[in-house]
Order: C-alpha cells, then structure tokens, then sequence
C-alpha cells in the first residue's frame, strides 16, 4: 500500500492530537488524588508471632456466618496444613502453615490467618458497576447479593484474590467474602468480629486502625529481635484495615508483594479520562479513525489520498456486490 508523505503527515498528525486529549485528560484524572480515609476506621492487627495454628478462628467464622461447623476432631487434623488453603464460598478465612529459617540452621512453623483484607480504597468497590460492594463507614468492605449481577468483576480487580464465586449454584450464586462480621443475620453484626471473639491468645487484636498501627509499631519498636521491622497492609494497596506483624518477612509466609498505590487510582484515573466532558471519547474515536483509514488499501487512490466520490463509489460497488451473493429465498424461505 502507497500513502503519500503528505497524507501521512496530515492523518499522523490528527492521530497524535486526539492522543494528546486522552493523555490529558487521563492525567487531570489522575492528579484528583487518593480517596479520603479515617484511623477511626475499624480493623484487626494479626500478631503472626502468637499464633499456634488452633484455627479456632475459623470454627468460630463458620458459626457466625451460617458456613457449617467444624468439630474438635476436626480442628485436631493437622492434615490439613499439608497444603495451601485459600478462601472459597464456604470459607471466609482459613489458617495455613509455613516453614522459615529460624537463624539456628532449623526452620521453625509459622501459622498465617488470610482473609478478606477490607482495604482502605478497595478495588472491588471500584470495579463493581451496580454496588454491591461498598465501603461502610467504619471502613468495612460489604456485600449485597440483591444487587449483584454476577459480572465478578470485583474476582479481577482484587490484588490479593478474595472474593470467591458460587459456581455451584446455578440460579443464585453470589460472591462470597469476609465481612467483617457486618452481614445480615451475624450474631457479631457491628461488633468484634467472630474470629477475633474466638482467639485466646491474642495474636487478633480488634479496634481503630489508626490505634492499631500505632501498637504495632510499639511492638516492633520495644522487641526488635522478634519482629521485622514491616506492618504489612500500612501501605500494601494503599492500605488495608487488617494489619500483620510477623517475625519472619512476608515473601516467606504467602504474602502478596504489591505495591503502595491503591489499585482504583489507576483504573478510574483512565476510566474518568477516557470520559471526562466527553473529549477523550472523541479522541479515541479520531485515533481509531485514523489507524482503520491508514490500513484500509480499498480507500486510497494512487497518491495516497482519498476523495468522497471514491468512498462513495466504494460503499455503493461492495452494497451491490453483497446483495448480488445473497441468495434469493422469496416466499418461499
């Protein structure tokens, strides 16, 4: 295909315009900043260096949120630690065994609770498009299966991949998730979480997040010898409202390794400068325009330009030529 230099020039050059207003606006967008967020907001901090792995929590979670029970037998079977758990729709929160080096040349077994972090500017809340997800005003992360329409959106946009999906059920699945004991019909509804109320050796400590990070770092700062010196979820995904500390680093225990910045600013920064006053649409349009005009060769003439009268010409002979290949059915189909 033949484009003349100054056809080229001429497309490039409204191509690279519309390019110019996406980025513009994409970076006006982006500039609005982090969403406000409050140290009065609720959240846990996770003790990692407490836990013996009794997964009474997990009884206790079960209980609250009508999951089933597990029985003492049940919670005696060490089989269980012998692989990896995550959470699925009858399972908001598990505890997994991992081994690290314990500075000696032995490895000593570290127990990690994981559940729904509660974010402080969740992702799932941004993807979901007709609010099932929304962040209360304690700052817990909630879910509202009559408003879901099952796009599990919220299962992508998640950095550390909570939310489960009831593949199973065909006519009423739902996303299932931690709720911080928030959901209807949970005995714990607006108080200590059910998986804290159950833990006896204080590895959960329940309360403001501020006042929670304020403690962990007194820990750190008082035992440095048992902790490391990071409170995983201060910052993690721009912060999250269930905090850990740990005497091991967190890339031995399962951690997810994200970064600081809350996975939203970036999506909806693109998302809101993509429609923002209804310019960067144009632009995409104008972009798009361009690429499909540059690559068609039906639509240029022999010096790279194009006239109406040849695109006319064009639409005209390929409308004839299709209705002449459809075969005729007339009455009788």
């Amino acid at each position: 295909m033949d484009i003349s230099r100054r056809a080229f020039l001429k497309k490039a050059g409204i191509a690279g315009a519309g390019s110019a207003t996406l980025a513009a606006g994409i970076e006006e967008a982006v500039a609005s900043g982090p969403v406000p967020h409050s140290d009065e907001w609720v959240g846990v901090l996770v003790d990692l260096t407490k836990c013996n792995g009794c997964r009474r929590c997990e009884a206790a979670c079960k209980e609250a949120n009508g999951l089933g029970t597990l029985t003492k037998e049940d919670l005696a079977d060490v089989s269980v630690f012998e692989t990896h758990r995550r959470q699925d729709p009858r399972s908001y929160t598990n505890v997994n065994e991992f081994h690290c080096p314990d500075g000696s040349g032995g490895s000593k077994a570290v127990y990690v609770k994981n559940n729904c972090l509660h974010c402080v500017d969740p992702a799932c809340v941004s993807a979901c498009l007709v609010k099932a997800m929304q962040k209360q005003p304690n700052g817990a992360v909630t879910y509202d299966p009559w408003k879901c329409m099952g796009c599990r959106y919220c299962m992508v946009a998640c950095p550390f991949q909570i939310p489960a999906y009831e593949y199973d059920k065909v006519l009423t699945p739902q996303v299932r998730k931690c709720t911080f004991c928030m959901n209807e019909g949970n005995p714990h509804k607006g108080g200590v979480p059910a998986c804290v109320d159950a833990c006896t050796l204080e590895c959960l400590t329940y309360g403001k997040r501020g006042d929670l990070l304020t403690l962990a770092h007194k820990k750190i700062r008082e035992k440095p010898e048992r902790y490391i010196d990071h409170v995983y979820g201060e910052r993690e995904a721009g912060g999250t409202s269930w905090l850990y500390i740990s005497g091991a680093p967190f890339e031995q225990l399962g951690f997810a390794k994200v970064k600081s910045s809350a996975a939203p600013r970036l999506t909806e920064a693109i998302q809101h400068g993509v429609f923002k006053h209804f310019v960067p649409p144009i632009a995409w349009c104008t972009i798009l325009g361009m690429a499909m005009w540059l690559t068609n060769p039906d639509t240029q003439d022999e010096g790279g330009e194009q006239s109406p009268a040849s695109v006319t010409q064009a639409v005209g002979t390929r409308t004839a030529a299709a209705a002449v290949s459809q075969p005729d059915h007339g009455a009788n189909g």
